[in-house]
């Protein structure tokens, strides 16, 4: 059973009555009370979050006396190797299960953040957390106290076996508005400039950042902002790789897409019947994929001329909730999309029919990513209820549940990035998440 679901025992010990509460432990009923009040010991929301907290502590307790199960049986690593060493198992097949055996051994440190302003070290809300590509660095979005976000840059370098220390840069001089999306874009070299989608009052902003702003040269040396521009409430961003639309991102708006060339100026606009809250672009063409609030994805050739009346939407697939969340796979055959409904689905872009769906997933209405690592085979998603799950690529099994470090609320869901190369090429395999002003490493055995 998944940990994070609120399972109720009342049905198989005594019926359920309307307005009561049956409490198991004293064996009787107690009367539910309207309303929120924190001082009220007994409306359902109260006796729901007691109950999911006493699971997530219960499991806490579990992984720190070692009691973590792999999820398959005979799943060790001694079978493995007795099974590649008899040609039971492909090379391929071989690495993807030594994956999934090592992130069920995963154990949770707490990562020592080191800043050359040691005032604002540790002591804002993590929001986001992006790696690039290399997952050398992470750049990262902070509540203030005050309001607004502040923004930093994160470098992985320090992580290994012995020490768990980062050096985190921030620029405080920058500006401190909302961010709802933010990804890296290649402009001079790879990921070299953050896409920022923000909103600081009405209408919203979308920012072009160089990384060098967030570093410990001399403040002299930074570049200024290359591009920046005040546009409706912005939902999602992501940048361009194909070279025939080189130099592009793209901004999902209110009711429609906007395609902005930052070295020419040049803007496409594309109009939609709904907010579009998640992008990717296609790296072998220059094709971009959008997932909607009504639970509409769809795909736009950006090389296509602005045509009134002509419609721009190529493959069509449908959620029964608002997409949050897209990935495009390596081959560009298969899409991976999530929604508000809690619903994971990867869907065949040649037929465009679902192959399949992974479960446990919760949402109801949050923005929440997703995380797809095709080289070990994972898929990794944080739920609105603040459990990071862990499925297997290949047929959808859920390997593991990692409860918050945190009480599970609403400004709490973690921030997760995996990676076996995190801090670079020779760097160490696992998985980070960012909770409230806490930042830990869960680090393969």
């Amino acid at each position: 059973e998944d940990p994070s679901s609120s399972s109720s025992t009342q049905s198989s010990v005594a019926p359920e009555l309307p307005g009561f509460y049956y409490d198991p432990e004293k064996n009787r009923y107690f009367r539910l009370l309207p309303g929120h009040n924190n001082h009220n010991p007994l409306t359902k929301d109260s006796i729901q979050h007691k109950a999911m907290e006493c699971k997530r502590l219960r499991l806490l307790e579990e992984e720190e006396k070692q009691k973590q199960k792999t999820t398959r049986a005979g799943l060790n690593s001694s079978m493995l190797l007795q099974k590649r060493q008899l040609g039971l198992l492909s090379s391929t097949s071989y690495c993807r299960l030594v994956h999934e055996l090592k992130v069920n051994c995963m154990q949770r440190r707490k990562i020592e953040i080191h800043s050359p302003d040691s005032s604002v070290a540790g002591t804002n809300n993590f929001k986001i957390i992006v790696a690039d590509v290399a997952c050398e660095r992470i750049f990262t979005v902070n509540d203030v106290e005050h309001g607004g976000c502040k923004y930093g840059i994160i470098n992985l370098s320090g992580l290994g076996k012995e020490s768990l220390t980062v050096e985190m840069y921030d620029n405080l001089y920058f500006t401190n508005r909302k961010v709802n999306s933010v990804c890296w874009a290649s402009l001079t070299h790879p990921d070299s400039h953050l896409c920022l989608m923000g909103i600081a009052e009405t209408p919203g902003c979308a920012s072009l950042l160089p990384a060098s702003l967030f570093s410990s040269t001399n403040p002299g040396d930074r570049p200024g902002m290359l591009c920046s521009f005040k546009i409706s409430t912005a939902w999602s961003c992501a940048w361009c790789l194909n070279p025939q639309a080189d130099n592009c991102f793209s901004t999902g708006l209110t009711r429609r897409v906007l395609v902005t060339n930052v070295v020419t100026g040049h803007r496409q606009t594309f109009g939609t019947n709904s907010d579009v809250l998640a992008q990717q672009f296609a790296t072998q063409t220059p094709v971009l994929y959008n997932g909607c609030r009504s639970g509409e994805i769809f795909s736009i050739d950006v090389r296509q001329r602005n045509r009134k009346g002509h419609s721009w939407k190529a493959i069509r697939l449908f959620h029964g909730s608002a997409v949050t969340s897209l990935h495009l796979m390596e081959a560009e055959h298969y899409l991976m999309a999530a929604d508000m409904a809690g619903k994971i689905k990867l869907w065949d872009l040649r037929t465009t029919k679902c192959v399949k769906q992974y479960k446990g997933h919760h949402n109801e209405y949050a923005l929440l990513p997703l995380h797809v690592n095709e080289e070990e085979g994972l898929l990794i998603a944080v739920g609105q209820d603040c459990y990071t799950r862990i499925w297997s690529l290949q047929d959808a099994h859920l390997l593991r549940t990692i409860p918050s470090p945190h009480p599970s609320s609403k400004d709490a869901i973690p921030s997760v990035v995996f990676s076996s190369r995190l801090g670079g090429s020779r760097g160490v395999p696992g998985l980070l998440m960012a909770v409230k002003q806490d930042l830990y490493h869960f680090s393969y055995n």
